[in-house]
C-alpha cells in the first residue's frame, strides 16, 4: 500500500501549502461583494417559463435548475468569464460565456429543436468550450443516449458513435478503439484522472460503472498534450455526475433487464447540496448467464456479474471548489474457450473425485448465474481528490491527486477452483498540478505537469508479465484564442518515463526462485518525446464552421509489449514480448465542416494518421510451417503471438446526416458512415494491413420524438435502426495472424416516454428496445471469439456475436427536497 500512503500524504501537504487564508480575505462568500448569477430561462418562441431547465459553469463544477417560475440564481462565484451551458428536455442546448463581476443577470432562450447544435466540451481543452471552437472532432454523448441504447458495459454503450468501435471478448469485456487504433493509444479518463488497470490485455474492460455517469465525452485524434504518452489515438473521458443545485437533495433507482443472457441491473444513488458542500453515493448490481445466437446455441460461460459502489465529498465556495470521491469496480467472469464435443456441443472442465474431466454442457448450466472455470475476477478501487483555487489575479490553480488499485485474478483449475494462477496487482499513483494563467488580450493559457507512479507485482502462480516498476512526467502548455469567427488553438508538451522490469527465476517445479529458469529478464528502459498540436476553427456563418488541426503524438511500449512470456487465457494467445520495441510516433491532420440548420445538420471529418514504429501482435509459425505451440506452462496448446514493429498509415473519416423535415419536426432521420484503413508502409501482399481495423459502418435510424403526447406520456420517442457493417478483407493475413470478416445488417428498435403528474413532475420513465430483431448470426471482425476453435459439426470457425435481445428498463427519479 505504498502508493496509497504517497497519496495521502500528497493531501496533507496540499492542504497546508494551500490555506485558505491566501484568499480568503480577498474573495468574500456573501455579501453586497460577493458574485452572483441569475436571470430567468425561457421557452424562444412563446415566451413561457421553463421550471426544471439547468444552467451549469463546466469549469466550477457548479449549476442551478429553474425554478417553478423559470427563475435561477448560483451564488458564491469568483469573478471572471466563464462558459455557461443550459439544458432542458426537448430543446436544444445552448452555450455562452458569461462575465461575472458582482450581481449578474442574464436571461436564456431556449428552441424547441431536436438537433443539438452546440454543446459544452472539457476533452482536451484548457478550459470548457463550445464544439464549434475545437479543432477536433468530439463526440457528446448524453445520459439519455445511454438510457435509449442495450448495452452491457460502458464501451459497449458507445460503441455506435462515428469512429468508435470496440474490440470485444463477449458481452462483458469491451476495449475502446478510436479510428481503427486501440489498447493503450485510447486514454479512457474517469473522475477525472486517467484509467490504469493492465489495458493492454485483450480480456477484460474498463473499470468503470455504466450508471454513474452524466455524459460521456469521445475525442478523435491525438491528445498528448494534456493526457500525455498514450493517448495517441484519442480520449474517452467518462464524466461522473455533476454536484446539485444548493439546497437539493435527490435520488434516483434504475434496474434493466434483457432476455438474451438473462442480464439484470439494478442501480440506486442518492445526492444532496447544502449550502455548497455537496454529497453523493451509488451502488450497481449486475449479474448475466451465458448469452446465444442462432449458431452456437448459449455461448458457455460467457457469463459475469458486476457489483460496483462509491461514494463522494465536494465543496464549492467562491474561493474554488475541492472534491474527494471514491470508487470501487467489482466484476466476476467467464473466459469463454469454445472447445467442443465431436458433436458440436460446447464442452466444460469437471472435477471427477479428485480427477479434473470434461464433458457436455447441459441447459442449466447455460442459464446458471453461478461462475465456473476458467474465470477472473476484476478489483478496481480507484480514490481521486480534484481541486480549483481562484487566484486573485483572475488566474486558477488546479490539482488533481488520484490513488488506484488493480486486481486481476485468473482462475483455471477446476480441482483448485478459488485458487487464482494468473495474479496481478497494480497499484498508481496520479498527479496533476495546472495553472490557468489570467486571460491575457483574449488568449486563454493553461501550463502544467502530470504523471504518473507505478507498482505491478505477480501474486499468483502463473506470469503473463513481470513485476514492474514505473515512473511518467509530463510539461505542458496550451493555449487558445477567438478573433471573432476564428479560434486558434494549440500547444506542446515533453513526456519521459522510465521502466524498470524486474527479473524472475522459476526452480524446477515453477515456483518463484533466487535463481533457475529465467522467466523474465531484468532490464531497464527510458522513453522521452516532445507531442504538438496547432489547429484553427472558423465558424463562416452561422451555420457552416470549418476545423484544420494537424498533431503530433507519442506512446511508448507498454510492459506486454516488451516482456510478456506466458499465456493470455481469456484472448486464446501465447504470447512473447519485444525488447528491441521503440516509441510509437503519430503525426496526424484532421480536417472537417460542421453545417447546421433548424432542420438539418451535417458534419464531415477526414484524417490521415502517419505512425513511426507501429507495435502489432502476430503469429509465429515453426520451421515445418504451422503454428508454433510452445511447450512450457501451455497446457492448452496455445499458438504463439509475438510482438513487431512497422511504419504504418491509417486513413478515413466519419459522416454524420441528421435530418428533421419541415413541417413533421419530430421526425429524426439520421444517418452515420465510418471508415478507416491501415496500411504497413513497405508491406508485402499478405503483410500490406494492420490488424485489428474495424470494417465499415453504415448506421441509418429513423425515430419520432415527441414532447408531448398526452395524458401522462411527455418525451416519447420510437425508432428503428440499421446497423450494416461491411466486409472486412483487407487483413493482416501472414501466418494466419488474421482472417477475413463478412458483411452482416442488423437492425434494432425501441420505444420510450417519462411519465409525469398533473404538476408535469417526471414519476418515472420506461424504456423498451430490442437488438438484432432479425436474429442474424454474425461476427464482428473485432471478437476476439472469432478466433475460438472450429465447430467440426459445422465447419464455422470460432464462436458468434449475441442474437436477438429485447431489454426494458426503469427509472424512478425521486426528490426528497
Amino acid at each position: 500500500m505504498h502508493y496509497l500512503r504517497v497519496f495521502i500524504l500528497s493531501v496533507l501537504s496540499a492542504l497546508l501549502l494551500i490555506q485558505p487564508s491566501v484568499y480568503a480575505g480577498a474573495i468574500p462568500e456573501e455579501g453586497p461583494n460577493s458574485n452572483v448569477l441569475s436571470g430567468k430561462i425561457t421557452d424562444k418562441k412563446s415566451g413561457s417559463v421553463l421550471p426544471g431547465a439547468t444552467i451549469y459553469l463546466p469549469d466550477l463544477h457548479v449549476g442551478a435548475a429553474a425554478d417553478a417560475q423559470g427563475n435561477y440564481t448560483i451564488k458564491n462565484l469568483p469573478k471572471g468569464k466563464y462558459a455557461v451551458e443550459i439544458h432542458s428536455i426537448g430543446y436544444s442546448a445552448i452555450t455562452e460565456i458569461v462575465s461575472i463581476n458582482g450581481t449578474t443577470s442574464r436571461d436564456f432562450q431556449l428552441s424547441e429543436t431536436l438537433i443539438e447544435k452546440n454543446e459544452i466540451v472539457i476533452t482536451g481543452a484548457n478550459l470548457a468550450t463550445s464544439v464549434k471552437k475545437t479543432p477536433t472532432p468530439i463526440s457528446v454523448i448524453r445520459r439519455d443516449y445511454l438510457d435509449d441504447q442495450i448495452s452491457t458495459n460502458i464501451i459497449d454503450a458507445i460503441a455506435k458513435v462515428p469512429g468508435v468501435s470496440q474490440l470485444s471478448t463477449g458481452p462483458a469485456i469491451s476495449k475502446p478503439f478510436i479510428r481503427g487504433l486501440g489498447y493503450n493509444r485510447v486514454v479512457v479518463v474517469g473522475d477525472g484522472i486517467r484509467q490504469e488497470g493492465q489495458q493492454w490485455g485483450d480480456e477484460h474492460g474498463i473499470e468503470v460503472d455504466d450508471y454513474n455517469v452524466s455524459k460521456i465525452e469521445v475525442l478523435k485524434g491525438p491528445a498528448s498534450l494534456v493526457y500525455g504518452s498514450d493517448a495517441l489515438a484519442g480520449v474517452v473521458n467518462i464524466v461522473p455526475p455533476t454536484p446539485l443545485p444548493s439546497g437539493k437533495i435527490k435520488g434516483n433507482f434504475a434496474a434493466n433487464y434483457q432476455t438474451n443472457n438473462g442480464l439484470m441491473a439494478y442501480h440506486a444513488d442518492i445526492a444532496g447540496n447544502n449550502n455548497g458542500f455537496s454529497w453523493g453515493a451509488y451502488i450497481t448490481q449486475k449479474q448475466a448467464h451465458d448469452y446465444k445466437n442462432k449458431y452456437d446455441d448459449y455461448v458457455f460461460n460467457s457469463r459475469f456479474n458486476n457489483t460496483n459502489f462509491g461514494a463522494n465529498i465536494g465543496i464549492n465556495k467562491q474561493w474554488g471548489y475541492s472534491r474527494l470521491s471514491f470508487t470501487s469496480f467489482n466484476q466476476h467472469l467467464g473466459l469463454v474457450e469454445g472447445e467442443r464435443a465431436s458433436n458440436g456441443h460446447f464442452i466444460k472442465p469437471v472435477n471427477n473425485n479428485g480427477t479434473a474431466g470434461e464433458e457436455e454442457v447441459t441447459s442449466s448450466d447455460n442459464t446458471s448465474y453461478s461462475m465456473t472455470v476458467p474465470k477472473q475476477q476484476i478489483n478496481h478501487q480507484k480514490l481521486v481528490w480534484d481541486n480549483s483555487l481562484y487566484l486573485n489575479n483572475g488566474g486558477r490553480i488546479g490539482l488533481t491527486l488520484g490513488y488506484q488499485l488493480n486486481q486481476r485474478r485468473e482462475y483455471g483449475e477446476i480441482l483448485h477452483p478459488d485458487e487464482p494462477g494468473l495474479y496481478l496487482k497494480l497499484q498508481t499513483f496520479n498527479y496533476g498540478l495546472k495553472y490557468y494563467l489570467p486571460e491575457m488580450n483574449g488568449w486563454q493559457t493553461t501550463v502544467g505537469v502530470n504523471g504518473m507512479q507505478q507498482k505491478n507485482e505477480n501474486k499468483g502462480e502463473e506470469f503473463l508479465i513481470p513485476a514492474y516498476d514505473l515512473f511518467d512526467f509530463g510539461a505542458f502548455a496550451v493555449t487558445s484564442k477567438t478573433f471573432n469567427k476564428l479560434t486558434l488553438t494549440g500547444g506542446a508538451r515533453f513526456d519521459t518515463r522510465s521502466l524498470n522490469s524486474k527479473a524472475l527465476f522459476l526452480d524446477a517445479d515453477g515456483k518463484p526462485a533466487n535463481s533457475g529458469n529465467a522467466k523474465f529478464d531484468a532490464f531497464k528502459k527510458n522513453f522521452s518525446n516532445f507531442s504538438a498540436s496547432a489547429g484553427i476553427s472558423y465558424e463562416a456563418s452561422q451555420q457552416v464552421t470549418l476545423k484544420l488541426n494537424v498533431a503530433r503524438g507519442f506512446r511508448a511500449p507498454n510492459i506486454a509489449e516488451l516482456s510478456a512470456n506466458g499465456v493470455h487465457e481469456g484472448t486464446i494467445k501465447y504470447e512473447y514480448g519485444n525488447q528491441d520495441l521503440k516509441p510509437e510516433v503519430s503525426t496526424q491532420i484532421d480536417g472537417g465542416i460542421d453545417f447546421s440548420t433548424q432542420h438539418v445538420s451535417l458534419t464531415a471529418n477526414l484524417f490521415y494518421n502517419h505512425i513511426n514504429n507501429f507495435i502489432f501482435s502476430r503469429k509465429l509459425f515453426n520451421a515445418a510451417g504451422t503454428d508454433s505451440i510452445p511447450a512450457n506452462d501451455n497446457d492448452e496448446g496455445f499458438s504463439a503471438f509475438k510482438y513487431q514493429q512497422a511504419n504504418a498509415n491509417l486513413y478515413g473519416g466519419e459522416l454524420m446526416l441528421d435530418i428533421h423535415p419541415h413541417p413533421i419536426d419530430w421526425l429524426h432521420f439520421e444517418n452515420t458512415v465510418s471508415y478507416v484503413k491501415g496500411t504497413a508502409a513497405n508491406g508485402t501482399d499478405s503483410t500490406r494491413y494492420l490488424p485489428n481495423i474495424p470494417a465499415g459502418r453504415w448506421l441509418s435510424e429513423l425515430k419520432g420524438k415527441f414532447r408531448k403526447v398526452g395524458g401522462p406520456l411527455h418525451n416519447a420517442y420510437v425508432g428503428v435502426q440499421m446497423d450494416m457493417n461491411f466486409a472486412q478483407n483487407d487483413v493482416f493475413s501472414a501466418y494466419q495472424t488474421e482472417t477475413p470478416t463478412g458483411s452482416y445488417t442488423l437492425f434494432n428498435a425501441g420505444f420510450g416516454s417519462d411519465f409525469v403528474n398533473k404538476k408535469d413532475k417526471v414519476l418515472f420513465s420506461l424504456h423498451f428496445a430490442v437488438n438484432n430483431f432479425t436474429d442474424v448470426a454474425y461476427q464482428n471482425h473485432l471478437s476476439r471469439l472469432k478466433y475460438a476453435p472450429v465447430n467440426e459439426v459445422t465447419g464455422r470457425s470460432g464462436v458468434y456475436n449475441v442474437g436477438r435481445n429485447f431489454s426494458v428498463k426503469l427509472a424512478i427519479p425521486i426528490d426528497f427536497k
